[in-house]
């Protein structure tokens, strides 16, 4: 087995972040970003519009410069990671963890939907939201292209797709999952080769590694003031009254994610045996640097230090499960895709038969496993899955508005499911501390 530099030992670069207070920072900026945005709403009377509007351009300038940045070397990191994690496994171990794996994906994100569905359903958020008068309308709304409504028919096509024909393309357009199936090939391949041969290419990948890592505690220092800028942007051209019908729809967001979270502790309680409690406890740091930043997987080389360290998973668990959880590993994504399906459906009046329901229950499945792993990512696609279920589209553009709140909140969640599959496969499948000291020749 070629030696390499875990990622996890790349948290260094996100240590000072933590050690900072990072996530007192970033809600200190939402909450004054908030009364700056309230103070230039043209509506309060201070500001005229004209005004209004060239402050929010100015404010919005950090959050759409750290959002570039943290795009910007994604695709990288993502390859990277996956490569190093899969060259860390044997070829048997790989095998048996691979199949299994996206299993339990398939399961969780299959739950997130359901408990997205119970809540908005019961809750229904839209309805509320238009008692108050408010409207989602807002002319002509993001452009996005036609779709087949039939998506049984598309099922053929999009299994052949996985596999992309252009991976150059796939990595220009940010495909993640194609990027993701074509890395697993190529980490694949390389393990197959002598290690004399396979070096060049794994010390290639560390350097890449470090690399994106610097380029993302760059950005990171962006954070606090990102938030602060599209907080107060936000609200200096929303109506206060549509913010806070919105408010409604963001409590429900938040309880479906808090229900997830519950039902990701009770999995580690009954298989692992675990204290649901010291779990969370162990996973704090991460969780709020994920709340901080809004991408699972800027915060890889944090969570695999995390379960190393803290959790005691092996190493040969954690450097595959969390790259490529970070990129197909959707759940908050996913349930948030769906109660604002839900809730878009009710404000327009769109009535949705038990089929809708199921078509959206599978779009959303598909479109969770290839969201980017991103700030903004669940809206990215989510036009997608509302253009399957013939919902309107124009609603998108509050939507987008305030997602940089809910992004918080749903990466949270994401990265507590990565560690929690990592603590579920170590049980059945990871090596003893004791089994790798064995494994491992002492030094002359």
């Amino acid at each position: 087995m070629i030696e390499f530099e875990s990622l996890n030992r790349l948290s260094v670069y996100l240590d000072r972040l933590i050690k900072g207070q990072l996530w007192f920072k970033v809600i200190l900026g939402l909450v004054v970003g908030a009364g700056l945005g309230i103070f230039l709403n043209p509506s309060s009377g201070f500001i005229s519009e004209r005004i209004s509007g060239q402050i929010a351009d100015w404010l919005e300038l950090p959050g759409q410069i750290f959002m570039r940045l943290v795009q910007m070397i994604m695709i990288p990191l993502i390859f990277t990671s996956i490569i190093t994690g899969i060259v860390s496994n044997t070829s048997e171990n790989l095998k048996s963890i691979g199949p299994r794996l996206l299993v339990y994906f398939f399961f969780t994100t299959g739950v997130a939907i359901i408990i997205g569905l119970a809540v908005t359903l019961i809750l229904e958020p839209g309805k509320y939201f238009v008692s108050l008068g408010g409207f989602l309308g807002t002319g002509e709304g993001p452009k996005i292209p036609e779709q087949r409504n039939d998506v049984l028919q598309d099922i053929p096509n999009a299994i052949s797709n996985l596999i992309p024909n252009n991976p150059l393309e796939a990595f220009l357009t940010g495909e993640m999952l194609g990027v993701v199936i074509f890395t697993i090939l190529i980490g694949v391949a390389i393990t197959q080769l002598k290690p004399v041969t396979a070096r060049p290419l794994i010390r290639f990948s560390e350097a890449v590694q470090k690399i994106c890592m610097i380029v993302v505690s760059w950005a990171m220092r962006l954070v606090p003031y990102a938030v602060f800028g599209l907080m107060a942007a936000l609200l200096s051209r929303t109506g206060l009254e549509i913010f806070m019908g919105l408010g409604y729809y963001i409590g429900v967001v938040i309880l479906g994610l808090f229900i997830l979270l519950v039902f990701y502790l009770i999995l580690v309680f009954i298989i692992t045996q675990r204290s649901p409690l010291k779990f969370l406890k162990q996973i704090k740091e991460p969780q709020l640097l994920a709340f901080s930043m809004a991408s699972s997987a800027a915060v890889m080389p944090l969570s695999m230090k995390t379960a190393d360290e803290k959790l005691g998973v092996s190493s040969n668990i954690s450097d595959f499960v969390i790259p490529v959880g970070a990129t197909i590993n959707m759940d908050g994504t996913a349930l948030f895709q769906c109660v604002t399906t839900l809730f878009m459906a009710q404000v327009y009046g769109v009535e949705l038969s038990m089929i809708n329901l199921l078509l959206i229950t599978f779009t959303v499945v598909a479109a969770s496993i290839g969201t980017p792993a991103v700030p903004g990512g669940g809206v990215i696609v989510l036009a997608s899955v509302l253009q399957s279920a013939g919902i309107p589209v124009d609603g998108l553009i509050v939507i987008i508005g305030i997602d940089r709140i809910l992004g918080m909140f749903r990466t949270s969640v994401n990265v507590t499911g990565d560690l929690t599959a990592c603590v579920i496969f170590d049980k059945f499948y990871g090596e003893s501390r004791e089994e790798v000291l064995i494994k491992t020749p002492p030094e002359v």
